[in-house]
This record gives structure tokens, C-alpha cells and sequence, in this order.
């Protein structure tokens, strides 16, 4: 049988489980929110944690935390954010809108490991949340935890990214393909111009990210309960950011208005509308590798992607474009991460968003979404697709609407006249033109040139 210890908070006694590290409070948020069996991320819980630390080593500095009570939080803290302790913090996601149960949840935890480690008094309101309020560590920590994420994992797998689609553009320059609008038969375009233009959309949104970056590591830390910065310092507030930022390796500083950081979630809905038009992107690449590599036989058939697993529990040999389909469907997540922080955006109700675990968990779970999907589509799909060149040739040789260069010289009508016999007939659509212009067999390779085409301009 599990074994029960003791605890009191302001409200009374609570039963906690021996084994536990936490305290009251956290007992009290287990026991009232049986929502979605689903804690905050461990990275956010991290990300508190490294609030707890360098609000203890600002405080000291100040001389208001004694020396011995800082060591051994800013030790507990290190220990929570090397993930000693991700367990033990088990508080639903679906809780009291401010995060309180979870800003408690860490101060109890380090608590608790601090008056071990030191044999010292620790207490989790007094020690631990000293010159802090939950009104602000949570806005704080939505940042800070959004920052890391941007900073260490989507942006580099971003960089990647775009780096393997400009080495496939370069590889594939020269090979030309079908263009299509409508998904319909258009100019003729080459595989380079193709993967540039994903590249160009990535290089877009990895720009934009880097301005959510810039604007997440303004924190409204030092705010307290309202945004008035009650019970702190007044220099607790700069002192807690350059701490921080030593301790991190990002340049972060107190925020130019407490009241707006905490009453709204302006910042964090702003980067994820960054990180839906990241998955928009996405999903258009994606799909654009699935119609490629549709097929083998029946469909375009231009590329052939990776065959990374079977693709059919009852058609043998039958292949999946599994990676963007995987991706597409992170990116449809993503989507509606959005759409719930726009919600949650709208509920800052006078000096408090009260929607914040909300934020943190769909903010982070789509940076983690976006990140791995960068990743996976870069390496099983872009940087291992081979091309078909026999059905590429084939199918341009075939192409009505190569006639469109000739509109300069034969005019729209006689142009389409051309297109709609070739396409009847199913004959090229030079063998048509020589029969039906003036026009001699050189100089209509010379017109006709899918390669040249593909460099605009007008004939000649």
C-alpha cells in the first residue's frame, strides 16, 4: 500500500504521497484537476526552474536571501533542470489559468531538495518564490521556455533545412520538369527553381522566428502580482535578467511594461502565428513531394521518394510518401495549437492572462512539432528523392502549353488552336506548329526549348 505523509498549507492538512518531493499545494492541484492526464512540458518545468535559480542568486546579490538558503536552491534548481526530477511534476496541464499550481509545484520541489541538501529551513513561499509572483514567473517562464526551444532546437533544424533544399537545387539545376498551376499542365520550370522556392519560403520564416526570439527574451520578470513589482526590489528586476542571461547564453532584459506582458499574451500569440505560417509552408512542400511521387505508374511519377516501410497491409509492394505525410499532419497540429493560443490570447482579464499553461504547452509542443519536421523532411525526404528523368522528358516532349512562346510571333488564338490539336491529336506540340505556322523545324526547337523556357523572357 502507498505511504502517506503530512502536509500543511495556509488552507490546512493534505495527505502527499511518502515518495513525493512536492508539497500541499501540488497535492491539492492532483487531486482537483482530472482533466487531460497531461502535465506541462519538461521543458517549461526547466524553465521555472531556471527562474527559481536566478531569482536566488539576484536576491542574494540584493542581501536579502542569505548565502547558505541561495546555495542550496540555485543546487536543487540545477538539478531540476538537468531532469533529475521531471516526475514530480505531475500537475495537469488543464489548472488554475494563472500556472500557480505549477509555480508552486517547483518551489515545493526545490524546496523540499534544498532543506535536505543543506539541513536548512527551506520554505517554498518565503525561499524559494522570494521578490516572485506567479502572476509574472509563469508569463516569464512562457518566454524563456519559448526562447530555448526557438534558440537550441527549431532554428537550427530551420538552418538545416534550407540548407539541404539549396544543395538539392544546386545538384538538380539543369533538370527540367512540367511546371503546373491548377495542378494542371503550365510552363516548364527546372527542379532548381523548384527547391529554391521552398528554400525561399524556410529563409521567410526563419527570419520571422528570429524577431519572436528578440521579442521573447523580454520578460516581464519583476512585474510580481499585478505588474507593479510589489515585494521586490526595485533593482531585482535588471539584476534577475543579466543573472539569467549569464546562466543561459541568451541576451535577455526586463520587459519596457509589466502590465502588458502579464495582461496579455501578445508575444507568444505573435510567435505562434510565426509557427503556423512555418507549418503553411511545410504542408505546401509537403504535399508537392506527394503529387511528385505519386504513382509510380498512374500518377505524375517525377520523383521517387526514399521507400522508408511497407505501405499496405494487403497490397504487396505498394510504397507511401510516409515523411510528408507524417509532416503534414504536424503541421495540421500545429494549425490548431494556434487557433487555442489565439483563444487563450483573448483572456487577459484586467492585469492577468489567466490561460497561461494553455499557452506554454501548445507554444512548445508546436516549436517541438516544427522542429522534428524540419528535420525528418530534410533528411528521409528532400536530401534522398531521386528523379525520373524518362517521365520528365516524356511528358514535356507532350506538353500543349509549350506553345505559349510562341504567342509573341503567332498570337493567342493561333497559339491555342495549336495546343487544343496537339492535345486532340496527342502529338507534340512541335510536329502541330510546323504543320500549321510558317515557322521552320530549327527555329521551332529553338522556340520550344523547355530548358530555354524556363529562363523567361521573350522569343529570341
Amino acid at each position: 500500500m502507498k505511504q502517506y505523509r503530512t502536509e500543511q498549507d495556509s488552507m490546512g492538512e493534505v495527505q502527499v504521497p511518502v515518495s513525493a518531493r512536492y508539497g500541499a499545494q501540488t497535492q491539492r492541484a492532483i487531486n482537483n484537476f482530472h482533466i487531460s492526464g497531461t502535465p506541462l512540458p519538461s521543458a517549461f518545468i526547466h524553465a521555472v526552474a531556471q527562474i527559481k535559480k536566478a531569482a536566488a542568486q539576484a536576491n542574494t546579490a540584493l542581501g536579502l536571501l542569505e548565502h547558505p538558503i541561495a546555495e542550496a536552491i540555485i543546487s536543487a534548481a540545477d538539478e531540476v533542470i538537468k531532469g533529475h526530477h521531471d516526475d514530480q511534476f505531475p500537475v495537469d496541464v488543464f489548472q488554475t489559468g494563472s500556472g500557480t499550481s505549477t509555480n508552486m509545484n517547483v518551489n515545493e520541489v526545490i524546496a523540499h531538495l534544498a532543506s535536505e541538501r543543506s539541513g536548512k529551513a527551506v520554505g517554498a513561499n518565503d525561499h524559494v518564490n522570494m521578490s516572485q509572483s506567479s502572476n509574472d514567473v509563469i508569463p516569464t517562464a512562457i518566454h524563456l521556455s519559448g526562447a530555448l526551444a526557438l534558440n537550441n532546437h527549431l532554428l537550427p533544424e530551420l538552418k538545416f533545412l534550407h540548407t539541404t533544399l539549396l544543395d538539392r537545387a544546386h545538384e538538380l539545376d539543369q533538370v527540367v520538369k512540367t511546371g503546373r498551376t491548377h495542378l494542371m499542365d503550365a510552363m516548364p520550370v527546372t527542379f532548381g527553381q523548384v527547391l529554391r522556392g521552398w528554400a525561399s519560403q524556410i529563409e521567410s520564416s526563419e527570419q520571422r522566428l528570429h524577431q519572436s526570439l528578440d521579442q521573447l527574451c523580454a520578460l516581464p520578470q519583476g512585474g510580481t502580482a499585478v505588474g507593479t513589482g510589489v515585494n521586490a526590489h526595485p533593482e531585482f528586476a535588471g539584476l534577475f535578467a543579466r543573472q539569467l542571461s549569464e546562466n543561459i547564453g541568451l541576451v535577455c532584459a526586463p520587459g519596457d511594461n509589466f502590465f502588458a506582458l502579464q495582461g496579455s499574451q501578445d508575444v507568444a500569440v505573435a510567435a505562434s502565428g510565426q509557427l503556423k505560417t512555418l507549418a503553411v509552408s511545410l504542408m505546401k512542400i509537403a504535399n508537392d513531394l506527394r503529387w511528385m511521387n505519386s504513382g509510380p505508374l498512374a500518377g505524375l511519377g517525377e520523383i521517387e521518394l526514399e521507400a522508408l516501410q511497407p505501405g499496405s497491409s494487403i497490397m504487396p509492394g505498394k510504397v507511401n510518401p510516409v515523411i510528408p505525410e507524417a509532416v503534414a499532419m504536424a503541421c495540421a497540429q500545429v494549425m490548431g495549437n494556434d487557433t487555442a493560443i489565439t483563444v487563450a490570447g483573448q483572456s487577459g482579464n484586467f492585469e492577468l492572462n489567466v490561460m497561461l499553461p494553455l499557452v506554454a504547452h501548445n507554444l512548445l509542443s508546436s516549436i517541438k512539432l516544427m522542429g522534428n519536421s524540419c528535420e525528418v523532411l530534410a533528411e528521409r525526404a528532400i536530401a534522398s528523392f531521386t528523379v525520373r528523368e524518362d517521365n520528365l522528358q516524356h511528358a514535356l516532349a507532350r506538353n500543349p502549353i509549350l506553345v505559349t512562346a510562341l504567342n509573341p510571333i503567332i498570337g493567342y488564338n493561333k497559339a491555342a488552336a495549336i495546343a487544343k490539336k496537339a492535345y486532340a491529336e496527342g502529338r507534340p506540340i512541335i510536329d502541330v506548329a510546323e504543320a500549321e505556322t510558317d515557322l521552320g523545324r530549327e527555329e521551332l526547337e529553338k522556340l520550344l526549348d523547355p530548358a530555354k523556357l524556363t529562363k523567361g523572357g521573350l522569343p529570341g
